[in-house]
């Protein structure tokens, strides 16, 4: 695969002061609306979840007043307006924890428990119905995904799941683990495959975001009734692997 465009980019004046600016928008901003979400409890659950979206909003704006980075969508006829489904989602950075949800919502994604211990960000973000799972537990993590999973789909939430596990660099894949092909087996939903290339522009366990525009592919609905769940994870992998050296392939022919 073509390696990131970040990796032939070094980092001026404009991205270290955009990337600055941002960040301080961001802790001061998480601070606030953390507060609010908490102190909002009292509220049914949409209340919470209009104010989450709305800091989402104005934080991709930020992002891209701050530091020129924006997104365009390939494929969104295909998200279901009728229903929820599993999204199996590529995992590149930290952009697609949070910007996901501007164009495939309501939803809930699968996250470490940990997260949840962060003041304010963290305990926020427990009242907003996540599948928090404990990785040194592969057992228990499991069940707690395909329970927890199955119950927020039959709300109605999409359920955001990065199958990869961890953030992969632009230039590296990493195999599938089977969790959410095996909630799409046993809940019969079916998947939604996502690629994107955030990690070029807002690589992992970085400060820096560079200015550009993110791709983003969704596939084609992934049926689950009556196969295997490694066979739903194939289809997943195949086509996302698939979408990502369509978009590195058009990204290294604009450049």
């Amino acid at each position: 695969m073509t390696q990131p465009l970040t990796s032939s980019r070094k980092a001026d004046f404009s991205v270290y002061f955009g990337s600055t600016l941002f960040f301080i928008y961001t802790v001061f901003s998480t601070l606030i609306v953390g507060l609010l979400i908490l102190i909002c409890t009292i509220f049914p659950f949409s209340v919470r979840y209009k104010i989450a979206d709305i800091w989402i909003d104005c934080l991709l704006y930020m992002l891209k007043l701050c530091c020129g980075l924006s997104h365009v969508i390939e494929g969104r006829e295909n998200i279901p307006t009728d229903r929820a489904v599993i999204v199996l989602s590529k995992h590149q950075s930290a952009w697609e924890t949070v910007a996901l949800r501007q164009f495939i919502s309501p939803q809930t994604a699968v996250l470490k428990k940990s997260l949840l211990q962060i003041p304010f960000g963290g305990w926020a973000l427990a009242t907003l119905k996540p599948i928090a799972i404990d990785r040194k537990n592969q057992k228990e993590a499991l069940r707690m995904l395909i329970e927890q999973g199955s119950q927020r789909l039959q709300e109605g939430l999409f359920v955001i799941i990065f199958p990869e596990g961890t953030r992969v660099a632009p230039n590296d894949s990493k195999k599938f683990n089977a969790g959410g092909a095996m909630l799409a087996q046993k809940s019969a939903y079916p998947v939604l495959p996502l690629a994107h290339n955030a990690g070029e522009f807002w690589p992992r366990n970085s400060f820096l975001k560079y200015p550009g525009v993110i791709t983003v592919k969704i596939g084609p609905l992934i049926t689950t009734e009556g196969k295997k769940s490694k066979e739903i994870n194939a289809e997943a992998e195949d086509w996302i692997n698939q979408a990502m050296l369509e978009i590195t392939s058009k990204n290294a022919r604009s450049h």
